[in-house]
């Protein structure tokens, strides 16, 4: 019978054998061959965890590097610090359709290298709460009355003066910027709310305001804000520095080389809000797309350095917000229903009793539509998938190939390798009520929606008491919740093609704890060029036929023409 014999580096009188015969004789084997065992065990022990704790380690490298960069990112948590003197300030009003707030940024002194951007921060007080500060109405209410926009404007300019040192109030850029709200008024009524900021601000504050500072901006302009505010954030912008990084190959138009470009890749963004949807992402290579549909522009601070200009499709849809949506629907249920009631002879919807079945809200739930001293009235039957199949027709899909809501074309986006954020009412819809938002997957949000669809109004009232829900989720939301997922689905996967299988898109309402909002964006982009400030460049005020969003920019000796003048912008 064989012996199996363990002879170490040990002293002579510890070498034994085992025997396969078993157990019995361990048993009998003394304290010291016993002692020897269990140094063996634990030296294997030990050389088995110690390869996987440096397997994992090294493993964890890319991981470290990301984390290491989030840390870099969430700094801005502290106090900004007001004695230094090398912090710089900007100031951004955001104009919009209900209110209007003012956002403080700060940067530190630029680093010296042109192909960086600044460090633009929001600044916090003493704190640590974000120097924001919101008023109502929009400005737009003073359509028929602009000579009281400086005083309705002078809070939040009062509050940002505040915070920013005295010294630095004339080399602080004040940008106010109109949206939605104005876009809709007639050009004279703009310009008179316009030339009424742009005499009275100077005279009360010593920010640095010029004429090109005060301005509706389009929801084109919005929107690529908005993409270059996520992009900053995300350190899309900064230069490759791992392996690990997701890179295109982007195509420059207009450059001088022929060969691509290998840079990070950019994150596109998906925004839902009440009343319309937008849509932006890079078109890394040379896409036949309309000019209204596209952003072409250099968000470097050298003009002759076209590392990042960037080329990003812009598509804004009225109408398509989740309320304006809902209110789409409820006209089309009202007039149907009054139109087969009058041929058909029935009276659906006419009272209690005979409600309109409606798919798109909770079981159970009573609901009402009143248009011109008429009432329908509605139960709901929660059917997430008849809701969507409802729906579908609101799209407005062609049937061709390259287009998206309303026809409108779309270039390709590049699945296999791409990322998307989705804001507002994409982070609203998956985790106010469902809890799920953050990595979407349909599957996972299909069987959320229905199971909410299908579940009792009673039920979902309850959970509400007992604050089930998030904190800011109302019985607006619940009400119209199901309707909500179901609008959102389809404008994702049927509206804008992304396919059921689709990973890369994060629903988000903070990104690395920042509240990103398309201010930061306009900041980054209208002081761009400043970083050359210190190494001969100068900027001058746009002229002539320049495009609304430019910079003519004067170089002297050694980096141009004494007198060389160039548009950088986009229209």
């Amino acid at each position: 019978m064989g012996r199996i014999g363990i002879s170490c580096l040990f002293p002579a009188s510890w070498h034994f054998s085992i025997s396969p015969v078993g157990c019995p004789r361990i048993l009998n084997t003394n304290l010291r061959q016993i002692i020897v065992i269990s140094v063996l065990a634990a030296a294997v022990s030990l050389l088995y965890f110690s390869v996987v704790i440096i397997r994992n380690k090294y493993g964890r490298l890319t991981r470290d590097k990301k984390f290491q960069r989030y840390l870099a990112r969430v700094t801005d948590i502290e106090a900004t610090d007001t004695n230094n003197p090398s912090v710089n300030y900007g100031i951004v009003v955001d104009c919009g359709s209900s209110g209007s707030r003012v956002f403080v940024y700060c940067w530190p002194r630029h680093n010296g290298n042109p192909r960086d951007l600044l460090d633009i921060r929001q600044m916090r007080d003493k704190n640590r709460k974000p120097v924001v500060m919101k008023i109502k109405p929009g400005i737009s209410e003073f359509a028929t009355s602009p000579e009281k926009v400086s005083d309705y404007i002078s809070p939040l300019l009062n509050f940002a003066a505040e915070h920013v040192p005295r010294a630095k109030h004339k080399e602080t850029p004040l940008y106010i910027l109109c949206t939605a709200g104005m876009r809709i008024l007639p050009e004279s009524q703009q310009k008179a709310i316009l030339e009424d900021l742009l005499t009275d601000i100077p005279v009360h504050f010593d920010f640095l305001f010029s004429d090109s500072h005060a301005e509706v901006i389009s929801g084109k302009q919005e929107g690529v804000y908005a993409w270059i505010g996520i992009n900053f954030v995300l350190g899309r912008f900064e230069h490759i520095e791992d392996d690990d990084e997701a890179v295109v190959e982007v195509n420059i138009p207009g450059s001088e080389s022929s060969e691509a470009i290998v840079r990070k890749r950019t994150a596109g963004i998906l925004d839902m809000g009440g009343v319309s949807t937008q849509i932006a992402y890079e078109v890394p290579k040379t896409e036949e797309v309309a000019k209204n549909l596209l952003a072409e522009f250099n968000l470097g601070c050298d003009v002759h350095q076209t590392e990042h200009v960037y080329r990003v499709y812009v598509a804004t849809f009225l109408g398509f917000g989740g309320n304006a949506a809902r209110q789409r629907y409820e006209d089309r249920i009202f007039a149907n229903t009054i139109q087969k009631n009058r041929l058909l002879g029935k009276q659906t919807g006419l009272t209690p009793d005979m409600p309109y079945l409606d798919p798109c809200l909770p079981l159970d739930i009573k609901d009402e539509i009143q248009q011109n001293g008429q009432t329908i009235y509605l139960r709901g039957t929660g059917d997430f998938d008849l809701c969507r199949e409802t729906i579908q027709p609101f799209m407005n899909k062609t049937n061709e190939t390259q287009t998206s809501l309303n026809g409108v074309y779309q270039p390709p986006i590049h699945f296999q390798n791409s990322e998307f954020y989705g804001f507002s009412e994409f982070y609203y819809c998956t985790e106010d009520v469902l809890r799920i938002g953050g990595d979407y997957n349909a599957a996972k949000f299909t069987k959320a929606a229905k199971d909410y669809c299908a579940t009792k109004w009673s039920i979902l009232r309850e959970r509400f008491d007992r604050g089930l829900y998030a904190s800011h989720a109302d019985l607006h939301r619940l009400k119209y919740q199901c309707f909500k997922s179901a609008w959102m689905f389809e404008v994702f996967h049927r509206g804008f093609s992304f396919p059921v299988n689709y990973k890369s898109l994060k629903t988000a309402l903070q990104v690395y704890d920042r509240e990103v909002q398309w201010t930061l964006g306009a900041i980054l982009y209208r002081t761009r060029f400043l970083p050359l400030r210190k190494i001969g460049m100068l900027i001058i005020p746009c002229s002539g036929g320049c495009p609304k969003l430019c910079c003519a920019v004067w170089q002297p000796p050694p980096y141009g023409a004494t007198k060389h003048l160039q548009c950088a912008g986009w229209n």
